[in-house]
């Protein structure tokens, strides 16, 4: 069983309403809806809440259920997150140094100047990813 159908069941069984459990978590009903639809999925705090409120462990909500597993990993994984983030801002750093360093030998050849370029805007551009996938 998936984790909407077993948000709904457990909701009904309550004798909850969408609108009292939203008040309750404070969240929109709407965002109840969607999730009990699948359309998304609560982030870790509203599980919690949810488990509470519907007297039910978190094991019986989220075993069984791959792909809420995978949400819950991937939007909790900051270690990993901010590693990528910090390696690319680092390695954005010393290809800078290295340009300073060494610039009067890159202006003097163009492939040099063009492949030093290429490398600064592929570098530039996966950090820019990595900054815009964090928020």
């Amino acid at each position: 069983m998936e984790i909407g159908s077993k948000l709904k069941k457990a909701r009904i069984d309550s004798g909850l309403t969408q609108e009292k459990v939203a008040e309750k978590i404070q969240v929109s009903r709407q965002t109840i809806s969607n999730w009990e639809n699948e359309k998304s999925y609560p982030d870790i705090i509203s599980v919690i809440k949810l488990s509470d409120i519907y007297g039910i462990s978190l094991d019986e909500l989220l075993k069984g259920d791959s792909n809420m597993i995978k949400h819950l990993e991937e939007s909790t994984n900051v270690v990993n997150s901010n590693k990528r983030l910090l390696m690319a801002i680092g390695f954005n750093v010393l290809l800078l140094i290295l340009f300073i360093f060494f610039n009067s030998m890159i202006a003097r050849n163009k492939c040099m100047m063009i492949a030093s370029a290429s490398v600064m805007v592929i570098s530039t551009t996966a950090l820019f990813y990595q900054i815009i996938k964090k928020f």
